[in-house]
């Protein structure tokens, strides 16, 4: 009993910080909220970037008031479209058709000289898939007048050309329903198709759901 109360009861010492389990419990916390901060940092990496109010037409003059404002997650592709940060240029045409909601690319915009297809008015009476809309490829196919009030067998004059737009109509007596289909037609391809009009072809518009030149 007197031996065991003699013996003293071994003292709790307070932690190092040369102890290094404190020091690698300490590193492990750093590591943990640098891991958090950047995680929440590249998930709000976003930028500002212009998309199109409606549909941007072929030639059409763009200003800002055809521009809404977005803010989305670019990362690489960034330089590729025009960000409100680098700032929007007036007097651009579109180059090619934008989309309504769709992000600008940087190519789509440029100068008026640098339009190289050009919107070409064909009516018809035939009625075109609903999925040829504006922005998808039709063939446009030519038959020339030929003896006996007949026509000449069909040949394929504008492969894959690109929708611009559509109305629809009719006759002037109304018993005819007509669409006219806005084809994009390049300067080397104008004189072509404008010929065959001028000398009373049949014109015919066939949807193209491949969208690719043949």
């Amino acid at each position: 009993m007197g031996q065991s109360a003699g013996v003293a009861a071994p003292r709790l010492q307070k932690p190092s910080w040369k102890d290094p389990r404190l020091l690698i419990g300490v590193l492990l916390v750093l590591g943990s909220v640098a891991g958090v901060i950047a995680l929440l940092g590249s998930a709000d990496r976003t930028t500002q970037v212009y998309s199109a109010r409606e549909d941007i037409a072929v030639g059409q003059v763009v200003t800002e008031a055809d521009l809404s404002i977005v803010k989305v997650r670019l990362d690489e592709v960034e330089p590729s479209y025009v960000t409100v940060e680098h700032g929007f240029a007036e007097g651009k045409v579109a180059l090619q058709r934008v989309a309504k909601n769709q992000l600008v690319p940087q190519a789509s915009l440029g100068s008026a000289d640098a339009v190289d297809r050009k919107p070409v008015a064909i009516a018809m009476e035939e009625e075109l898939p609903a999925q040829a809309v504006p922005g998808t490829r039709v063939d446009v196919w030519v038959a020339m007048p030929g003896s006996n009030q007949a026509f000449e067998e069909p040949r394929l004059l504008l492969p894959s050309a690109e929708i611009a737009g559509m109305t629809s109509g009719s006759s002037a007596l109304g018993a005819v329903k007509t669409t006219v289909v806005m084809v994009l037609v390049t300067d080397e391809q104008m004189p072509k198709l404008l010929g065959a009009q001028a000398n009373k072809a049949k014109v015919s518009v066939v949807w193209n759901p491949a969208g690719v030149v043949r």
